[in-house]
């Protein structure tokens, strides 16, 4: 094999295909999940802070997967 020649090398397991409904679900499971430590017995309002922050991202990024599959700009597994 030449050094211009490059082969991309895939493992059996990132050749098949996600369940994306049950990964959507699954982050927002974990969104709500999240928010209900919200009410735990935190002392300061730093956990809170994160609590909230990791929850709308992970939101963030499920919405943001369906627009971009609805704008035809990612593939539609």
């Amino acid at each position: 094999m030449s050094a211009e020649e490059h082969h991309e090398v895939y493992a059996p397991d990132q050749l098949k295909p996600t369940n994306r409904r049950r990964a959507q679900r699954g982050a927002i499971i974990s969104a709500v999940v999240l928010l209900m430590f919200f009410w735990g017995n935190q002392s300061g309002n730093t956990e809170k802070v994160w609590l909230v922050v990791i929850a709308v991202l992970l939101v963030a990024t499920v919405i943001g997967d369906v627009v971009l599959r609805k704008a035809g700009l990612r593939p539609n597994d």
